[in-house]
């Protein structure tokens, strides 16, 4: 008997003192709820270990030197982006047999043109970006992107959002044109706008900034990602945000396996996690952001399912569009770009 538990004492403590395995997470700061990643922890007997990036481009460019053997998820591609990390070797298909849970994801935020089988990407959060504002004295808000590039119409000071397909995208709907464009009339007239616009504007700044500018009232508005700004919403009652009546963007965030991920079973497993339909309500509240699975709505706060600033309503929805990948004519965009921050 005491030898027994002898050998039972020598083989607990050989346990004790086994490092746990690893699970090394890319992606945007704040992105991952801290409790749904101690549960993945619990659950998997592994540690979580994050790195950040705070652009895709940054991101695409540390992958490739090298991190796709150091990482083994990412979160956060873009829709418009999936075809370059593909065409770059940066990504490891997706075994779908380890992620059964692909099966709640809402059809209309699957499947996306650029990876139509769900062969290497998975999404992982949705957004739409409007303007955030403090509200004006007589309440009266006009639902517009005109509050910022009519002068007539313009409220006070304001941001514009650092990112070249969304910020240029609003200015292609204010006119009246697709998000992906690739027609030069159209290009140019929506480069001129935003160059007259930017020359009454405060600057280009990220998302965290521009918000962090209307909190602090050193502007009145900003265009801004829902997600970004739904606390601030419940904390300050005197800021609001809209989805403007010309349409905006529709934007998904993937979660993607590094191409020579080291723990490719365990970032799987990760995945599929991260789909479960409470996992996906807790996620989602906790970083205030809009979940893409559908039967996680049934988990969610009856106030946070009903915000139309997160889930925006049908008639909203209506119209949004989602960035799509433009392959080589991204350069369009990029060359107009330029153009605009150098004026």
């Amino acid at each position: 008997m005491k030898k027994c538990i002898f050998l039972l004492a020598i083989t607990l403590l050989a346990s004790c003192g086994r490092p746990k395995q690893q699970l090394f997470v890319f992606t945007w700061r704040n992105n991952i709820d801290p409790g749904v990643v101690t549960e993945f922890e619990r659950r998997f007997d592994c540690q979580v270990v994050q790195d950040y990036f705070d652009s895709g481009e940054a991101a695409a460019v540390k992958l490739s030197n090298g991190g796709t053997s150091v990482y083994d998820v990412i979160l956060g591609i873009g829709n418009d982006g999936i075809s370059s990390f593909r065409g770059l070797g940066l990504l490891a298909p997706l075994r779908h047999e380890n992620i059964p849970n692909l099966k709640y994801l809402d059809p209309q935020f699957a499947h996306p043109p650029s990876d139509p089988e769900n062969q290497y990407v998975v999404a992982y959060q949705i957004g739409v970006v409007g303007l955030f504002l403090r509200k004006p004295k007589s309440g009266i808000v006009d639902d517009s992107w005109g509050l910022i590039f009519d002068p007539a119409r313009q409220l006070g000071s304001f941001y514009l959002l650092d990112e070249t397909r969304t910020c240029i995208g609003a200015a292609l709907r204010y006119k009246g044109y697709s998000l992906n464009t690739t027609n030069l009339r159209e290009l140019a007239e929506a480069r001129d706008l935003l160059v007259e616009t930017k020359k009454r504007s405060l600057g280009f700044q990220v998302v965290s900034g521009c918000r962090q500018q209307v909190l602090s009232r050193k502007a009145t508005v900003t265009m801004a990602w829902n997600g970004a700004v739904s606390d601030d919403l419940r904390e300050d009652s005197e800021t609001y945000f809209f989805v403007p009546r010309e349409g905006s963007t529709l934007g998904v965030d993937n979660a993607a396996i590094p191409a020579k991920a080291p723990h490719r079973d365990l970032a799987e497993k990760f995945i599929n996690f991260l789909c479960e339909p409470k996992i996906a309500a807790q996620n989602a509240t906790g970083v205030g952001a809009a979940t893409p699975i559908k039967e996680a709505l049934n988990f969610l706060p009856p106030e946070v399912r009903k915000n139309p600033a997160m889930y925006p309503p049908p008639e909203v929805m209506s119209r949004l569009g989602f960035l799509k990948d433009l392959g080589a004519q991204t350069k369009l965009y990029d060359e107009i770009w330029t153009q605009i921050k150098s004026k």
